[in-house]
């Protein structure tokens, strides 16, 4: 199954709904305005499964990295555009994504940070997580996303998982 698939699959659209749940009104400048929007797009553009758009909003050098249990394939990180597609590979082979909600959302200049809750189900077990939270710090350098820094409650997830 080539990555696309995959991500889509595992991912799946309800991402692309981000799009619409921006955070209230808040006043941005040119700088953080546009940080805001590119983590956004990056998100909805991985909601739908749209590589292209995806690797043109990743920076050469962008780190991806998950924080949590070790123990599960998904937990560390990646370093360049290659890599990170790889990485998302594994994910996507160990995550449904069946929830996807963006609570909160705030920038300030060169980064952008994101809250929520999320639910999936993971394949290697086939049981559900359960809804649970997760936090985003994202960096964007020239209009491209240099740092996804997420952070997830991976007991819960490991406990899924595990069965």
């Amino acid at each position: 199954m080539n990555r696309r698939t995959l991500l889509k699959t595992s991912i799946g659209a309800t991402l692309a709904t981000i799009l619409a749940q921006h955070a209230g009104a808040q006043t941005m400048d040119d700088k953080t305005q546009a940080s805001f929007d590119t983590v956004m797009a990056f998100m909805g553009a991985m909601g739908s499964g749209d590589m292209d758009t995806m690797g043109k909003l990743m920076a050469d050098d962008m780190v991806w990295h998950n924080e949590g249990d070790e123990s599960l394939p998904w937990i560390g990180g990646a370093k360049g555009k290659e890599n990170i597609f790889e990485f998302l590979g594994v994910f996507s082979a160990n995550l449904q994504t069946t929830k996807w909600e963006n609570t909160d959302a705030f920038a300030s200049g060169d980064t952008v940070a994101v809250f929520g809750k999320m639910n999936g189900i993971t394949p290697h077990s086939g049981q559900e997580i359960g809804e649970f939270t997760f936090a985003l710090r994202a960096k964007v350098r020239d209009g491209q996303v240099v740092l996804w820094h997420w952070f997830e409650d991976s007991f819960a997830v490991s406990q899924a998982y595990h069965g």
